[in-house]
């Protein structure tokens, strides 16, 4: 007979590191070039555009290696952690 217990799905990918590492390599590479990263994120992250993320130090190609509606529920999640925190 098989077993009837729940499967648990574990990544063990630390996805808050992940994000970190991908946003801060993005933001370094807009300020380098120029732009205000956070108009340049929030295009991003409304149109799904990627060409609101510079192609300069592979920034374009860092950004999408995590979804952006992942890379988003971290970052909001984060944010919303430190909210909690503070009050």
């Amino acid at each position: 007979m098989a077993n009837q217990e729940t499967a648990k799905f574990v990544t063990g990918i630390n996805r808050k590191a992940e994000a970190a590492d991908i946003m801060t390599q993005v933001m370094a590479a807009l300020k380098e070039k120029g732009y205000n990263p956070k108009n340049q994120l929030v295009g991003y992250f409304i149109s799904g555009d990627p060409t609101y993320i510079t192609n300069h130090q592979g920034a374009r190609a860092i950004i999408s290696k995590m979804e952006r509606d992942e890379l988003l529920e971290v970052i909001l999640t984060d944010y919303l952690d430190n909210l909690k925190q503070q009050s």
